[in-house]
């Protein structure tokens, strides 16, 4: 509500088929993007598009660390990008990645951004908030309810790509996933506004469409001092049976491999052997001279070592590679971070509608022509619902009438803007 352009990108890339669901997953990334004039906005695009790129191209086999690579190579584009023009100097980006993966959920995540995943009413932050308040708090040097705690900014971060030419790149999960999870990724301009808990209800009373929508509507409602993206995603009632299922591609290629080690190799091996030996028995029985036979058994023994040592050359080349290179222990894998109840009660209910009434109270001062009956309507059968007790319809009644009113509020901006430039 308060920027001419929006610093934030997404990208959402869903698997094609279950071949490539099983070899890469579906991909979600949320960045917030900080620099002056256009820089954080080009940050935030280029950690979305270098993240996917780099995670697709990949031939890392772990899934988990082709992620973290991602996003470390994103940020030394981002840095390079920064250094090349004073303009985008210093630029940088938060960025939270989530792939849902046949083993779970994995999220490399750095700066601010969120992802949480809500289960049976239960929300859990997975990710830690590299930010200056998070950080203290996790040293000790503050209570997050002491008067200090409550003073430091909670906008100032202490990690993001760009910056610097290399960055830590928390790496969170696998988390299990069931049917009927729901994650959500989001930028701080959402966390920052909407409380966890009320972010826990309404995504636990609402589809997932609306509960988007309802979010980022109340956050510019409550004045909306940042750009905020939401993505929520929702795992399908089938999804164990799909992980259960090998793909295709996987199937066919196991049937193709071929054998480690030549059969004609392995035989020619044996028969130089058996020849050989065979020699040396019939000069015993028959008591032949060993010099008439001694020939063509040292002939039949060296062909059997040469074929043998082909044997073993080519089991050698047909075992797997391994890297030699052990893989640097990783920050994070302590989520989830923090847990929340969703509640869908009358406290909730009456929370969310305050903000309908704090917009209706500017309204009535700046005399702002508003049309207030389907609000009216929708918050009256609201509080039926309460009463009632069904909590669950009450919250979604009272997101129906927060989307109205942010309808109403860009209809009444989309007047002004008119008439401004009918004036002129």
């Amino acid at each position: 509500m308060r920027r001419a352009n929006n610093q934030d990108s997404m990208a959402v890339l869903m698997a094609g088929s279950p071949e490539r669901f099983h070899h890469r997953g579906h991909l979600f990334v949320v960045a917030d993007g900080m620099g002056a004039h256009a820089a954080g906005e080009l940050a935030s695009r280029l950690a979305t598009e270098h993240i996917a790129m780099q995670y697709f191209r990949s031939t890392e086999e772990d899934s988990s660390e082709a992620l973290r690579i991602a996003v470390r190579e994103s940020n030394a584009e981002i840095h390079r990008r920064g250094q090349q023009n004073p303009e985008f100097h210093n630029m940088g980006t938060t960025a939270s990645s989530l792939a849902i993966l046949p083993v779970g959920a994995v999220i490399a995540h750095v700066g601010d951004s969120r992802a949480y995943r809500l289960r049976d009413g239960v929300l859990e932050q997975l990710t830690f908030d590299h930010s200056l308040v998070w950080e203290m708090e996790a040293s000790g040097q503050i209570h997050p309810d002491s008067v200090l705690g409550q003073s430091i900014p909670k906008n100032v971060i202490t990690r993001s790509l760009g910056p610097n030419a290399n960055v830590e790149v928390d790496l969170e999960g696998p988390f299990e996933i069931q049917s009927r999870d729901q994650f959500l990724l989001c930028s701080d301009g959402l966390s920052g506004q909407v409380e966890d808990e009320e972010i826990a209800t309404l995504m636990d009373c609402l589809p997932e469409d609306l509960a988007t929508r309802v979010l980022v509507d109340l956050a510019n409602l409550r004045g909306g001092p940042d750009n905020s993206t939401v993505i929520i995603v929702r795992v399908g009632e089938d999804f164990a049976e799909i992980i259960g299922k090998p793909s295709q591609s996987k199937r066919h290629s196991r049937k193709q491999e071929p054998a480690a080690v030549s059969p004609l190799l392995i035989g020619t091996a044996v028969i130089c052997f058996l020849g050989a030996l065979g020699l040396g028995l019939a000069m015993t029985v028959l008591q032949t001279p060993v010099s008439k036979a001694l020939g063509p058994m040292i002939i039949a023994f060296i062909l059997g070592v040469i074929a043998a040592g082909f044997c073993v050359a080519q089991y050698l080349q047909s075992k797997p590679k391994h890297k030699t290179r052990p893989l640097a222990k990783t920050p994070g894998g302590k989520g989830p971070y923090r847990r929340y109840q969703a509640k869908p009660n009358k406290e909730i209910y009456d929370r969310l509608g305050e903000t309908v009434e704090e917009l209706r109270t500017a309204a009535s001062q700046r005399n702002w022509l508003m049309d207030w009956g389907k609000i009216d309507k929708l918050q009256k059968q609201g509080n039926a619902s309460v009463e009632a007790g069904q909590f669950k319809r009450a919250i979604r009644l009272q997101a129906e009438a927060i989307i109205e009113t942010m309808h109403q509020l860009r209809e009444l901006n989309n007047r002004a803007a008119n008439e401004t430039d009918i004036e002129r």
